[in-house]
């Protein structure tokens, strides 16, 4: 698994790259905001319910969660149903709504 900052991902986003993005939080976290991209909860990629990502299993995929904890889980996991370049968001979405220095 490897790791990308929130500088990194924000950098990507708005050079307008197109990614592929996996947010593994509940849904009423996914509601009170988000950075795009499929919502899966953590549950259903242990449960290997992830036909939707299948497509996307050699190439780039980006994971996020609220601190990065259950998002890094989410990457050991699809790592090990054979995703090749999975990347965990170090910090989640805590560290992206801190304000900027």
């Amino acid at each position: 698994m490897q790791n990308i900052t929130v500088e990194e991902l924000k950098q990507r986003i708005d050079s307008g790259e197109e990614l592929h993005i996996v947010d593994v939080r509940e849904p009423h976290e996914r509601a009170e905001f988000n950075i795009g991209g499929v919502h899966i909860p953590l549950g259903h990629v242990q449960a290997m319910q992830v036909d939707e990502l299948e497509e996307w299993k050699d190439e780039e995929v980006i994971i996020y969660c609220r601190s990065g904890n259950r998002s890094g889980q989410a990457c050991m996991l699809l790592e090990t149903m054979g995703f090749t370049n999975v990347k965990n968001l170090v910090g989640g979405m805590l560290k992206w709504q801190e304000p900027s220095k």
